[in-house]
Formats: structure tokens, C-alpha cells, sequence
């Protein structure tokens, strides 16, 4: 039988983590075994929850209290527990009781929730092609405004490379801009 393993999060350092910890240890986790982080949901890097993958191993259970703890949003949540399930690691959440994957009503709920998650997705693609083709439709076309020879940062870059006395890349530096954006401002033609 695997370990349990649990993690914890609070959004603040104000906030405390005595009610999740102490629910992650009445559901059978090792004191040893709770990793935690106080830091937002949105953040991409967690070292706590980093930490806490790194050690499942096959046959593990991972427990959180609630399922928000865990994910960034319900595609995040759902691409976390998938790749914990093809590991052969369980999840459990304990607020959200029919949600533990060790069971198998558990595992077809984390199922409808998958099925959900990628309704979702394909929702906002449609409704972001159709904004697309609405925006076109009316004559507005997407991406950045274009630069003008007038505007001072072009300006600025197509002086700089006359003058020769500074090299590419510390013009792009000074300017803040790419190489790529430096040579498109070096081709954008002077009106005169």
C-alpha cells in the first residue's frame, strides 16, 4: 500500500494552514508527508506542490481539503490529476468527498469533471473565433498598430545604426526592443 501524501495552500501570509493540515492528518497523511505553500493558486511555480510531485510515487495518494487548493483553474486541475492517474498515483480531495480517484464513482466524477473542463476549452475557442470573425466582419483587424517612419523609437534605432558607433545589440538594449523589432524598424521606409 502506498503513502498519503498531502498538500496545503493559503493564498497570504496572514492566512493560515491549521485547518487543512489538521484535516490532511485526520485523513491518514504523515505529518512528514504534508507539503504546503502560501502563495497564490495563479502562480505557474509552487515549491511546495513542485516538492510534493516530485515525491508520489506509484501507488501514492495525493489528498488535498478542497480541489481549489490544488489547481490554477479547472484545465490545470484536470492536466494535474490525469498525469498523476497515468503514474498510478490517487487523488483525493476532502471537501469535495466524491472526488477520490482511488474509488471507482470517484474516478467516473474526476471523469465528468475532464469531460467539463474540455467543454469548457472548446467554449471559449468557438466563442473567440466567432469574436474573430466579428471583429473581421466590421473591418478591424487584430494585432499591434503599425509603426510609422514619424514614430521616435524607429527613428531612434534607424539613427543609431547610421551612426555605427554602437553594435546591434546595444542599441536594442538601450532601446528595449528585440533584433527582430530592431530590422523591422530598420525596413519600415521613411515618408518624406
Amino acid at each position: 500500500m502506498g503513502k498519503k501524501i498531502g498538500y496545503a495552500r493559503v493564498s497570504t501570509d496572514d492566512q493560515e494552514l491549521n485547518l487543512q493540515i489538521d484535516s490532511l492528518l485526520k485523513a491518514g497523511c504523515n505529518k512528514k508527508l504534508i507539503y504546503t505553500d502560501k502563495i497564490s493558486g495563479a502562480k505557474s511555480s509552487r515549491p511546495g506542490l513542485d516538492a510534493c510531485l516530485e515525491n508520489l510515487e506509484s501507488g501514492d495518494t495525493l489528498i488535498v481539503w478542497r480541489l481549489d487548493r490544488l489547481g490554477r483553474s479547472m484545465s490545470h486541475l484536470v492536466n494535474l490529476i490525469e498525469s498523476l492517474l497515468e503514474k498510478n498515483i490517487g487523488f483525493k480531495s476532502i471537501q469535495d468527498g466524491a472526488i477520490d480517484t482511488t474509488t471507482a464513482s470517484g474516478e467516473l466524477m474526476f471523469n465528468i469533471f475532464s469531460a467539463l473542463a474540455q467543454f469548457e476549452r472548446r467554449l471559449i475557442q468557438e466563442r473567440t473565433k466567432a469574436g474573430l470573425e466579428a471583429a473581421r466582419a466590421r473591418g478591424k483587424l487584430g494585432g499591434r498598430p503599425k509603426r510609422s517612419a514619424r514614430d521616435p523609437k524607429v527613428r531612434m534605432a534607424q539613427e543609431m545604426n547610421k551612426n555605427k558607433s554602437l553594435s546591434i545589440n546595444e542599441i536594442c538594449d538601450s532601446l528595449e526592443i528585440s533584433r527582430a523589432t530592431f530590422y523591422r524598424y530598420l525596413s519600415i521606409e521613411k515618408n518624406t
